[in-house]
């Protein structure tokens, strides 16, 4: 029998002879030709073939065995807690390992399989939530970049808490088209405070300044991530904004006067506990009076009230194709509202910021497109 031959010989060969020797076995397992006997003689071979003292003939049975679906399945998970070398084509490659062998492998604690996990072809969302507990960049950089990887929105939490301070893997986050908006808006946060704690920006601005430009950044940045975020994604971008503190009503006023309509019926709702077709209702075609009960419910104050029912009237033209208009058009009648240019107060310094923002913004695409013209 040619195993019981080898079995004999592999005691005195050398290591490149055994090597050579373990793949052809390997091979000739896989390739699933042998008879029973001979195929089960084998399979010995190579399970004794894992005490081999050289990790040259545990590699060479690797590199065939990895990708088969045929391999003897204690092999595969002997080889894949074997040295990095040897133990990386198998954690990276083996169909045969399932979930719960790879977030073991996780729960190891070696770091220098977490990537090869990461980047497997296919990852669910049980294995991904397991590489983000790990909180390794390099693993959780390899997992963004996967498109075969199922991440859940939980996973994505845990990556922005545990390494949203990291660059490369807050890049690698920002890029991603599934984070979740909340987690977006964390962030651009955690950039912002990254940025004013910079030697050269403080000694160029001074903290205090610098301060001021990072809330004004972060303000500008919260708009945009309304834009991106899908309206199903409202209502968690609501909840984080609400549980941060950061739902106030300069920011409800602010969201109206951009038109962000939709997102401010989400915070209707969640405020309110309305359901969301009644909020639409009331949004779409309520009279001022229904619409002030509505914010008064929310616990928007009175003094908003007028200017939010004026915007809101105005957006409703817009979307019936009445007439044209954007936050420059929309911001100044909401300061009409309040006695226009002469307006004093907090909202009325509010709406004259954003009127003025929207004009600078409105007369810098102008240029840029008569440049590009």
């Amino acid at each position: 029998m040619v195993v019981a031959h080898f079995l004999k010989w592999k005691d005195t060969a050398r290591v490149s002879e055994r090597a050579v020797a373990a793949a052809a076995l390997a091979r000739a397992y896989v390739d699933n030709h042998l008879p029973f006997e001979d195929r089960c003689a084998a399979e010995a071979a190579l399970t004794l073939l894992l005490d081999d003292p050289s990790a040259k003939v545990r590699l060479a049975m690797a590199e065939v065995l990895a990708m088969s679906r045929h391999a003897p399945v204690q092999i595969i998970n002997a080889l894949a807690c074997d040295q990095p070398e040897v133990a990386a084509l198998v954690i990276a490659r083996s169909p045969l390992l399932t979930d719960a062998d790879l977030v073991e492998r996780v729960l190891s604690g070696r770091r220098d399989t977490l990537p090869l996990i990461a980047g497997r072809p296919a990852v669910s969302m049980e294995l991904a939530a397991a590489v983000a507990e790990a909180a390794d960049a390099e693993a959780c950089i390899a997992l963004l970049a996967n498109s075969g990887a199922a991440i859940a929105s939980h996973s994505f939490r845990r990556m922005v808490e545990l390494l949203g301070h990291v660059g490369p893997v807050r890049e690698a986050l920002i890029r991603d088209p599934r984070l979740p908006a909340d987690c977006r808006h964390v962030l651009v946060l955690k950039l912002g405070q990254a940025l004013t704690r910079a030697p050269f920006v403080v000694a160029l601005m001074g903290e205090a300044r610098a301060g001021r430009l990072l809330k004004e950044a972060c303000t500008k940045a919260s708009m945009a991530l309304i834009d991106a975020a899908r309206p199903e994604e409202y209502g968690a971008l609501v909840a984080h904004l609400r549980m941060r503190g950061d739902l106030t009503a300069s920011f409800v006023v602010r969201t109206v006067a951009h038109g962000k309509v939709d997102f401010f019926g989400a915070v209707l709702v969640a405020l309110t506990g309305q359901a969301e077709r009644q909020v639409g209702r009331l949004l779409a075609g309520g009279h001022d009076l229904a619409l002030s009960a509505i914010f008064r419910m929310a616990g928007l104050p009175d003094t908003v009230h007028a200017v939010l029912v004026r915007a809101i009237k105005a957006w409703r033209k817009v979307a019936n194709g009445d007439c044209i208009a954007g936050a420059q058009e929309v911001s100044w009648l909401m300061l009409e509202t309040l006695g226009g240019k002469g307006a004093q107060g907090d909202l009325a310094a509010l709406l004259k910021s954003i009127h003025l923002e929207a004009l600078r913004e409105n007369a810098r695409s102008h240029a840029l497109a008569i440049a590009a013209a």
